[in-house]
């Protein structure tokens, strides 16, 4: 839990000095770290859990443009410091004053989870302060699909919901001349500001809604919101990486194709040279050092990926997201470029050759599988060169070899780094595979019973 995190943490800072001794120049610096990560930041994931679960909170509540928070923060990380090497059981926490949805989530949660609106003046005074919120219309504040919108309130912790019976003040909030009783809209501060929810009003209906229709068209991904991003029930996600003058070209028609597919895919733009965002994403994908504009798309636990592999034009947009959604669009797997062989003893395979030098080979198939941080692949490596050249004499055997942390392919299922398979000429489908612990002298036996040759090579000494 959120506690044990930051014990954690402290064990590793204390280890830290008692490694490098007190004394050290920098050992000032550590312990203001390690105070500072004891000051837990309040947010909608966590905030009931230390409610919940911790007796006694200090709350620093702050703005990060505020001189006088600059210079109260770390004495603050100091006092917690200070308190936690004493035993005390308070919890000192911080909370950025200028996060709406934290506002939001204290109201609703001390008993107002709607606010009503009599009057288009105070309307006028709720938008100002708001930059998006649910707006409902409801005859009377009683029965069944009212009790499902006040249900629905008290479930969301994010999104400001009102409630009105005025139809004047009802389309002041979402000018729309068709609002007929009960209405649900959603206003935002963004390109497609007014949306309407057109569903059987339900609470189910109404969240899904919401969590549908919450972000922009395209959301800047950023530290502040990437939990949210990243948590999203939409199935799909499309990603943009670009830096940020490309980006800007490509922003209206990209907002035009999402318009498209709204409540279908999420579109996130993410600036290309903000390493720490984008390079997880771009690892997964192989595309580490791209400089152009990539767009991707992943679901939404992020075990399937796909790449569109030409230029990002409004129709190929569209396209890409409309094979999404139908199926026809093949999962992305990493891939090198394709390597020269030619005269190798031991062939390099990659994800784009896989199926022809492996699954379609009408020869018996050697693999071993590494990566470049496996502290033993080396050794094993070594091995593999020894029986490839022992067996250099055998037509219809062929080593190769596979780094698996740059190339996929979805018939390619390792984990354990080394591995070592053996495909038989006879039957692709089921490789064998064998323990890179065995010896030399093994991995020779074993190739001498599987592969069937009209010479073996004259040594038989491994």
């Amino acid at each position: 839990d959120e506690l044990s995190e930051f014990e954690e943490l402290l064990a590793l800072d204390e280890q830290d000095e008692i490694d490098h001794g007190s004394s050290s120049p920098s050992s000032e610096a550590r312990v203001l770290s390690k105070a500072q990560r004891i000051v837990v930041e309040l947010n909608n994931d966590n905030t009931q859990k230390i409610i919940d679960q911790i007796e006694f909170v200090l709350l620093l509540g702050y703005t990060p443009w505020c001189p006088r928070s600059a210079e109260l923060m770390p004495q603050f990380a100091e006092s917690a410091n200070f308190l936690n090497d004493l035993g005390s059981p308070l919890l000192m926490a911080k909370l950025d004053a200028e996060r709406e949805e934290i506002l939001i989530w204290a109201r609703k949660k001390t008993g107002e989870p709607v606010v009503r609106l009599n009057s288009v003046a105070e309307a006028e005074a709720f938008a100002k302060k708001y930059s998006m919120y649910a707006v409902g219309l409801f005859e009377n504040f009683e029965g069944p699909q009212y009790e499902e919108y006040i249900n629905a309130a008290i479930s969301d912790n994010e999104i400001q919901f009102v409630e009105t019976k005025s139809d004047e003040v009802a389309k002041f909030l979402f000018p729309d001349t068709k609002i007929t009783k009960p209405f649900i809209g959603l206003v935002k501060s963004e390109p497609e500001r007014y949306t309407r929810f057109e569903e059987p009003l339900e609470m189910d209906n109404i969240l899904q809604f919401l969590e549908h229709n919450k972000f922009p068209l395209i959301t800047t991904l950023t530290e502040l919101n990437s939990v949210k991003v990243y948590s999203s029930k939409i199935k799909y996600q499309v990603y943009v990486f670009a830096d940020s003058d490309e980006f800007k070209s490509l922003l209206v028609p990209l907002q035009k194709v999402a318009k498209k597919f709204k409540s279908k895919i999420m579109f996130i733009y993410v600036d290309i040279t903000e390493e720490n965002l984008a390079k997880p994403f771009l690892t997964l994908l192989g595309l580490e050092e791209s400089q152009k504009t990539v767009v991707a798309a992943f679901d939404s636990k992020i075990s399937t990926k796909y790449l569109l592999e030409s230029e990002p034009t409004p129709s190929k947009l569209e396209d890409f997201c409309s094979g999404l959604l139908d199926g026809t669009v093949p999962m992305y797997y990493k891939s090198q470029t394709i390597p020269d062989n030619e005269n190798a003893s031991i062939h390099a395979v990659v994800g784009k050759t896989f199926d022809d030098l492996v699954l379609s080979s009408s020869k018996n198939v050697f693999l071993e599988v590494y990566t470049p941080w496996c502290m033993t692949c080396d050794a094993v490596s070594k091995q593999v060169e020894k029986l490839a050249k022992h067996f250099k004499g055998l037509k219809n055997l062929l080593f190769a070899k596979i780094d698996a942390s740059v190339n996929e392919h979805p018939k390619l299922q390792v984990t354990d780094y080394p591995a070592l398979l053996f495909y038989p000429a006879a039957d692709k489908s089921n490789p064998i595979k064998l323990q890179p612990k065995s010896s030399l002298k093994d991995l020779g036996a074993f190739i001498k019973k599987n592969v069937k040759a009209e010479e073996h090579p004259a040594n038989d000494e491994l």
